[in-house]
């Protein structure tokens, strides 16, 4: 075992001891369709978001991050970046609810769009551990069982047969609002446009809108990628809701990707698709989206900014000689990350992420990596989660003791330590104090749930039968890190005690990490029936 590799799984031991122990927005057919808090400081509680204030906050960014040969730079400090890959910023799975049967691939999820609280929770959890930058998934597109499967998408099938896709206005406010907050927080975004895949819509349900197939997607005389256009047009058009600012005057946005895993990527869907973003949006980075190779003619084309890899076992490049082959492959030319890589063992991570950080040709270094994947927390407790065909699961920050079987620590451990070094750091630095959860309403003494802390571990529950005390401590070392939790049935907690009929309780919270602890939450009261 590497000295490396010892520093993170010790730490993770040692984190885990301690946790236990303590467009433009008009509705119309070629537009937008009607479809059916302030940072908080260790002194103060958590508050519900106040979306009101969004576009009244002081700008987080002063540049855009810009190219300058094989590095990425943020005015003149060079830009890097490492973290655990958050794909639902935008739109979350309810994995708890199971599958749909009534979809035909197979696969099809239940989704929502994520509360304001979950958004700000979940980007201040990622700042908070280290994230400087993340990419999230692509732009959903309609697919005919969305209405039985009870979920909405981002893109709707055009009016009348000849017509253009339209704008779902409910879920692009969501990503509005993931865009402000991202602002606010500090929080730099990669934003794809369409998949590959099937799997929440991608060019093959894109295609059906026209009667082409999924491969018209890429043949730039088709009916398909006329409409992708118009996506991407009416996206890096679009005016933010909250900060009132087009999209391409965004500096939260770091980059635009052609899509997710564009692996049928030819020359001249390329050289058009990156000239036309530069067209109307010359301010932003380009990203090939394809993956599994290095294209030549995407390192020939100014238009294209960043080169991007996935490194998956099932595709045969899930190890760390791929950081420097592909290095030699771009030859500084353009800046390279890693999008994605995954689903391999906590030591295997960290070995591909280490080269990601150190390897270098000719003076060239990877600009960033992204571990799949994150879930952040629910807004009435828990987390949400997923499970992958590999039987690994998401990731939930900053870590906790049930994703042990999942080495979740040691896997959270292998960005901090990342993010670390590119700091020019030699070790971990230690997570901000947490500030406190929010309590949710309490209806019944079983089932006590609050939004968990960004960066909280573990908490102290207590209990008066005043307002204003005194309070008993009536638990400590709760976790809400469960992994496979299901709102239905699950609970953060449960005051098994027998209560007083009649007798009105109060309840407060307090978060706890490796470094402190938060001011005590608000407080919500119950009647003992």
């Amino acid at each position: 075992m590497s000295h490396i590799k010892k520093i993170i799984l010790g730490l993770s031991t040692a984190l885990s001891l301690t946790v236990a122990g303590c467009g433009e927005n008009q509705s119309s057919e070629n537009q937008t369709s009607n479809s059916h808090q302030n940072t908080v400081s260790v002194s103060e509680p958590a508050v519900a978001q106040d979306e009101s204030r969004l576009g009244n906050r002081a700008d987080t960014f002063t540049h855009f991050i810009t190219r300058d040969g094989h590095q990425l730079k943020d005015g003149e400090q060079i830009f890097r970046f490492a973290g655990i890959h958050a794909p639902e910023l935008h739109r979350i799975e309810n994995d708890a609810k199971g599958s749909c049967k009534a979809d035909a691939r197979g696969w099809g999820q239940y989704f929502q769009w994520p509360t304001a609280d979950e958004q700000e929770n979940w980007i201040k959890a990622l700042v908070r551990t280290g994230h400087k930058a993340m990419r999230v998934y692509v732009l959903s597109i309609e697919h005919e069982s969305d209405i039985a499967c009870e979920r909405e998408t981002h893109i709707l099938k055009p009016l009348t047969p000849d017509g253009m896709p339209r704008f779902n206005e409910a879920a692009m406010v969501v990503y509005d609002r993931m865009i402000a907050l991202s602002n606010e927080h500090g929080l730099r975004l990669i934003l794809p446009f369409i998949d590959h895949w099937h799997w929440w819509g991608g060019r093959e349900q894109l295609a059906g809108f026209y009667g082409e197939t999924k491969d018209d997607f890429y043949d730039v005389n088709s009916k398909t990628y006329q409409a992708y256009l118009h996506i991407i047009k009416t996206v890096l058009n679009r005016k933010n809701t909250f900060t009132g600012r087009l999209y391409k005057d965004e500096k939260a946005i770091m980059a635009w990707e052609t899509g997710n895993e564009l692996k049928e990527t030819t020359e001249a869907f390329l050289a058009k698709t990156a000239a036309y973003i530069k067209s109307i949006d010359p301010q932003h980075l380009v990203i090939d989206g394809t993956y599994t190779k290095i294209n030549q003619y995407a390192l020939d084309d100014d238009n294209v900014d960043i080169i991007s890899n996935h490194y998956y076992s099932n595709v045969g490049n899930n190890n760390p000689e791929q950081v420097l082959k592909d290095l030699k492959t771009i030859n500084g030319k353009k800046p390279y990350m890693v999008g994605e890589f995954g689903l391999l063992s906590a030591a295997e991570l960290n070995d591909i992420m280490q080269a990601a950080v150190h390897a270098e040709y000719n003076g060239a270094k990877a600009v960033g990596a992204f571990i799949w994947g994150f879930r952040g927390h629910r807004h009435d407790g828990g987390f949400y989660w997923h499970k992958e065909w590999t039987g690994h699961y998401s990731y939930h920050l900053p870590g906790f003791k049930e994703g042990d079987a999942n080495e979740e620590l040691p896997i959270i451990n292998v960005t901090r330590l990342a993010q670390a070094q590119m700091a020019g750091f030699d070790k971990i630095q230690p997570l901000p104090i947490p500030e406190a959860p929010l309590l949710r309403d309490i209806k019944d003494a079983t089932k006590i749930n609050w939004l968990g802390a960004p960066t909280g571990q573990s908490y102290k529950v207590e209990r008066a039968t005043a307002s204003t005390g005194p309070w008993q401590v009536i638990a400590q070392g709760v976790s809400d890190g469960k992994n496979e939790y299901d709102p239905s049935v699950d609970s953060v907690f449960t005051d098994a005690e027998n209560l007083v009929t009649g007798t009105t309780y109060y309840y407060r919270v307090t978060a706890f990490n490796e470094t402190g602890h938060s001011v005590p939450s608000n407080i919500q009261s119950f009647v003992a029936k």
